[in-house]
């Protein structure tokens, strides 16, 4: 999952929650959003540990290119 992928369920999870008053029959709706916003959370942690991870891992390796003229060679 992406951050914004997160960042929705965190919005949609505090709509349901906080902002609406749909009482649906076996469904507890704000359940439902704090449920959601909880898993947004920890998908936001995740995401952020493992792009930590990733750039600590180890320096990029870099090439290098020595062009052998033929002028070098003559001399």
């Amino acid at each position: 999952m992406s951050m914004g992928g997160c960042i929705i369920l965190v919005a949609v999870g505090a709509i349901l929650a906080f902002a609406t008053d749909w009482h649906m029959k076996g469904v507890n709706v704000d359940l439902v959003g704090w449920i959601l916003m909880i898993v947004g959370l920890i998908g936001l942690f995740v995401f952020r540990s493992v792009g930590r991870r990733r750039s600590v891992v180890g320096p990029h390796s870099r090439t290098t290119v020595i062009e052998d003229d033929e002028r070098d060679r003559r001399i």
